[in-house]
């Protein structure tokens, strides 16, 4: 799961310090996964700042209610999903885009 733009309201980069607030129906959303049993992560390049970033974000989800859930900015085999304000979504193997009017 994203955090900027998806998760949090963004409106451009000010710093690791500050992240938007909370988008309602997105931490619903993750709140039914969790509890569903589901493992969520949060997806965003605020990751590649270090530590501390990651520390700001551990204390707003915990504002939002939400557990400390892992921080990362890279992809692995496990995923099955990735919920994001910038993707577009590309069908498996053919190329194919499957949710963009570009």
């Amino acid at each position: 799961m994203d955090l900027d733009g998806t998760l949090a309201d963004y409106h451009g980069w000010i710093g690791i310090h500050h992240i938007g607030k909370a988008i309602t129906p997105m931490v619903e959303r993750v709140q039914r996964w969790i509890g569903e049993g589901k493992k969520v992560k949060i997806f965003t390049a605020r990751a590649s700042e270090g530590p501390a970033a990651i520390e700001f974000i551990h204390a707003w989800l915990d504002q939002q209610g939400l557990p400390k859930l892992e921080v990362t900015n890279v992809k692995d085999f496990g995923m099955t999903e990735l919920w994001d304000d910038r993707c577009v979504s590309v069908e498996t193997n053919t190329g194919q885009i499957k949710n963009h009017a570009g």
